[in-house]
């Protein structure tokens, strides 16, 4: 610098000795002038050797100012190396995609800002032309900064200059939309500056080309989404790849980053294309002029792009999956945010009982989870089979059996509290599982997404008798506290204050019952004695081993959870998940629907894998499947059978709660497990019947039709070539069906043996004493035991019920012991007898009534008295009157008695039971043939004496006292 200073003073100095110097100057001046410009030239010379200095100090001090001060700007930036910046400029926002099973495409998760990454060689060279005669001109030339383009963009700003120029290059845009901010300062501005010039050391230009036109904004595409990166613009915009944008398209998108929102043609309002597109056309004109100009495309290429029609060739809204999967999309977002924000914390090394008990850690984490979710581009790939999907959803938009609907009072008016009816329908969720993987193939959440949000599939609700073989029957199998041929009393019952009834009722009991038979009609009470053999030993805890999470302290202790009593409920996807145990040989599989995330490079974030947890033994979920079998093939699903297309190996069980607010049925073959829930969203009594269905029947048709419907598309999916295979350790035993012990000779000759299978560590060991030989004497169809008096011809002898027995069940009376025995033939041979003895009246017998004699039957009427307990018939033949006893027949026996054809003369008394009997004198002589009695016999029949009619009367009055008042005592 100092050599060249000298040089151009020297050529100054040399300058004006020439002019002194000059011939003319000499002629024209003299002496004392030449003197003068000495002078003048000497102080000029010292003023502009001053001036100059200051000025070369002065540039040097604002140089060094201005140098502080970039440095006092930039002093908190940290030096980025060549990782740091790669990891800042590509972490740029990109949607997620959602993949059906079969890697079938569904669609983006939702986002604030939809993006979709490309490669450079994957863009129109228009659109590369374009952005570089637009927005950096010089691009390929300067080194991430442009020095006259920042001054002038100063100038303008300290100016406050109407007309801004910009003075950002590609690379400059490209750090302040990933680095930095849109913030406007210096500070910002020499920051970017900065990193500018560092950038362009360590990436080449179209390493930061594909960068800039993968992040910059394009305002919204077709459907109303905010969209960035030219892959993204060019689908939503004009619906097709960035490589296959034409000039036109590609100077219109690129002419929208400078005011994506003013110049995008599409509103916010679903994407619908403005009225006035005018300035994003305008904005295009103003790309191909500069193209043009900057020699990029020739005349005619510009006056052809000009007269491209841009608003027909607009691409148009495209269905989001929000929109036609929202529940769909809805859950897959939960789900696989819930699976990141796990699998961030475990990183962190934290458990999921840490996310559990701190709830501001578990929010930290989520909304770390979201924010990856919606800006890594994760593609996540669920179970869900699409054509399954799809059909199900069909079946219940076309089924015409819901209910009706029915009015909710709704607060319309938050301030006021004013409420208005509203009516709502009858709604369903059902939830399709594969036994072995645990894979939700399909479900249905609701029937209108736009009526209410709700997923009835994964809403809990509770499940009223489908609670039965989880909690009831299979755990207490398991602790072989019961078997299927174990026999419980289905009669009135206790347990402290909670007394619970049948679905028919109080007076529904249907008395000694072995447990499959009592789980095929889905009878309360076994069910709950059961549970409660068992509750010491907490079988709720295989409820937790089969996947139940919403269970509460308050369940724990209530006995109504052996029925689906339960606080809050169980969703349809959890009760269907714990049923496919039994499916599964006992071993719970818990069901899922993420099957994997990747992220955009095919690294594998996050693979299901299957844990299986053992919870019974193959041999109680096969008897627990054998049992379920029952409910479908005669009990209370029978009617599956007849709705469904096709055959398979079934094992399901129904379920309604009280007041019939919720309707179930699940059903599991070898391959698949099914079940759906009915109700209203606001809880009420769903109708007995509709449209001549009764809604046990309208569940399971329900049922049926989405199951034929993936008949129809899978058949090997729910038709399985298998049933479900018996595994060892089962063997067939026969049982008392009083007592559920092996049989004795009196069961066998009251018919009572049964036969049932069990698991062969549990089969009963002891024979059945509960029968006894013994007699008794019947009287209106009761037997009663045997007084001393009574006439032995009269007495009977059959196999009774011991005592004990009787006092184990608590059954005190005699309708109570009549609770006990089945409504059918195979308990008609015991006796059951009375608790009371029968009582005399005091009476002698009155006269029979009624006897008549017909094709040689001597038939009568049933005595009045209700202390008769037989009757004699007495015989005088061949024209006699030697009158002899001929027959004894019980008061409870068919009243006749065969005479055959011979002639001759009866009389029919009464005996009670003391003994005493209708004196012949006062009972009517019936005859047989023409029968003529001999003359020396005289038969009188006197009138029946006052005192006797008068005891006749009390009789009918104890009658009553005793038979209706006891049968309405009993009832």
């Amino acid at each position: 610098m100092n050599f060249k200073k000298s040089q151009l003073f020297e050529k100054i100095n040399s300058f004006w000795q020439r002019v002194t110097s000059n011939k003319v100057a000499k002629a024209i001046t003299g002496k004392k002038t030449r003197k003068g410009v000495r002078v003048t030239y000497g102080v000029v010379w010292n003023l502009f050797l001053l001036f100059f200095i200051i000025t070369i100090l002065g540039l040097g001090f604002a140089g060094g100012a201005g140098a502080g001060y970039f440095a006092s700007l930039v002093k908190d930036e940290p030096v980025r190396d060549y990782e740091s910046l790669q990891k800042d400029i590509y972490n740029y926002e990109e949607n997620t995609e959602v993949y059906f099973a079969n890697d079938i495409y569904l669609g983006q998760l939702r986002a604030d800002l939809q993006r979709e990454e490309v490669s450079l060689d994957e863009i129109s060279q228009y659109v590369k032309d374009a952005v570089i005669a637009t927005e950096d001109q010089y691009f390929y030339k300067h080194n991430g900064v442009v020095p006259k383009s920042i001054l002038r963009a100063i100038v303008q700003d300290v100016t406050n200059s109407p007309i801004q120029t910009g003075g950002s290059t590609l690379t400059q845009q490209l750090i302040k939309n990933q680095i930095l901010s849109n913030e406007v300062s210096f500070d910002r501005k020499a920051k970017e500056i900065l990193i500018a010039l560092r950038l362009e050391k360590f990436f080449d230009k179209n390493e930061i080309l594909e960068a800039y036109l993968n992040i910059i904004p394009y305002g919204r595409n077709s459907s109303g989404r905010n969209i960035a990166g030219v892959q993204t613009a060019a689908q939503g915009i004009f619906g097709v790849d960035a490589k296959d944008l034409n000039l036109p398209q590609a100077a219109f998108i690129a002419g929208l980053p400078q005011n994506p929102y003013v110049y995008t043609p599409f509103s916010n309002q679903g994407g619908k294309v403005k009225e006035n597109i005018e300035p994003g056309l305008n904005r295009m004109k103003t790309v191909l002029e500069r193209m043009l100009t900057g020699g990029f495309i020739t005349q005619q290429q510009y006056e052809e792009a000009l007269a491209y029609d841009v608003r027909a060739n607009f691409a148009p809204p495209k269905s989001e999956p929000t929109e036609k999967y929202p529940w769909l999309t809805a859950e897959v977002e939960k789900r696989a945010r819930d699976i990141l924000m796990k699998k961030l914390a475990k990183d962190d090394g934290y458990e999921e009982k840490d996310l559990e008990e701190n709830k501001e850690l578990q929010s930290h984490y989520h909304e770390i989870a979201d924010k990856n979710l919606r800006q890594n581009g994760y593609k996540i790939h669920t179970t869900i089979d699409k054509e399954i999907f799809d059909t199900m959803q069909e079946v219940v938009k076309n089924y015409q059996y819901f209910g009706p609907d029915q009015p909710e009072d709704k607060v319309i008016d938050t301030e006021t509290g004013e409420k208005e009816k509203v009516m709502e329908p009858e709604e369903t969720g059902s939830v399709l599982i594969e036994n072995s993987t645990g894979k939700i193939i399909s479900f249905v959440a609701g029937r209108d997404f736009e009526r209410e949000q709700t997923n009835h599939a994964l809403s809990p609700r509770p499940n009223g008798s489908t609670m039965k073989p989880l909690l009831d029957y299979a755990p207490a199998m398991e602790l072989g506290l019961v078997q299927p041929g174990s026999v419980i009393a289905d009669v009135k019952f206790s347990y402290g204050n909670y007394t619970p009834q049948n679905v028919g009722g109080k007076f529904d009991f249907d008395g000694l019952m072995s447990v499959r038979h009592a789980l095929q009609i889905s009878k309360n009470i076994p069910a709950i004695k059961t549970y409660l053999k068992a509750f010491d030993q907490r079988p709720i805890t295989f409820l937790e081993k089969m996947g139940f999470t919403s269970l509460v302290e308050q369940d724990y202790h209530a006995p109504a959870l052996a029925i689906g009593g339960m606080t809050y409920g169980v969703s349809v996807e959890e009760n269907v998940n714990a049923f496919a145990t039994f499916a599964n040989e006992g071993k719970f599989i818990d069901a899922y629907m993420i099957d994997k995330i990747v992220t955009n490079d095919g690294e594998i974030v996050y693979e299901h894998e299957s844990e299986p947890v053992d919870v019974f033994s193959p041999q109680t979920a096969y008897l627990t499947i054998d049992m379920m079998r029952d409910v479908i093939n005669g009990g209370t699903a029978s009617s599956l059978n007849g709705y469904l297309k096709f055959k398979a190996d079934w094992a399901g069980k129904t379920g309604t709660t009280n007041f019939t607010h919720d309707v179930w049925f699940v059903a599991t073959n070898p391959n698949v497990t099914f079940g759906l829930w009915m109700g209203y969203d606001t809880p009420k009594s769903i109708p007995p019947s509709y449209k001549g269905l009764s809604y046990s029947r309208r569940s399971t048709l329900l049922w049926a039709q989405q199951m034929n419907a993936v008949y129809d598309i899978r058949p090997e999916l729910v038709q399985p070539k298998e049933n479900f295979k018996m595994p060892g350790g089962i063997v067939s035993r026969s049982y008392c069906g009083i007592s559920g012990l092996l049989p004795s000779d009196l069961c066998r000759e009251a018919g009572l043996v049964q036969s049932d299978i069990y698991n062969a560590k549990y089969v009963p060991t002891k024979v059945d004493d509960n029968l006894v030989k013994g007699k008794y004497i019947e009287v209106d169809g009761k037997a009663y035991r045997v007084p001393a008096s009574a006439p032995q011809e009269f007495v009977q002898e059959g196999i009774m019920i011991k005592k004990e027995f009787l006092e184990e069940h608590d059954l005190k009376d005699s309708k109570a012991i009549e609770q006990l025995l089945p409504k059918n033939n195979r308990w008609k041979n015991l006796v059951i007898t009375e608790t009371e003895e029968l009582k005399d009246n005091g009476s002698v017998p009155s006269q029979v009534n009624g006897a008549s004699i017909s094709s040689g039957i001597l038939r009568w009427a049933k005595h009045e008295h209700n202390d008769v307990i037989g009757y004699r018939v007495y015989g005088a033949a061949n024209f006699t009157a030697d009158f002899k006893k001929i027959g004894s027949i019980p008061a409870t026996k068919d009243l006749q008695f065969n005479v055959g054809n011979s002639v001759g003369a009866y009389y029919v008394t009464a005996v009670d039971v003391t003994g005493k009997e209708t004196p012949l004198a006062n009972s009517v002589l019936v005859k047989n043939g023409d029968y003529k009695p001999e003359p020396e016999v005289e038969v009188v029949t006197p009138p029946a004496e006052e005192g006797n009619d008068k005891d006749n009367k009390g009789d009918n009055g104890n009658k009553g006292n005793n038979g209706n008042g006891n049968d309405k005592g009993g009832n």
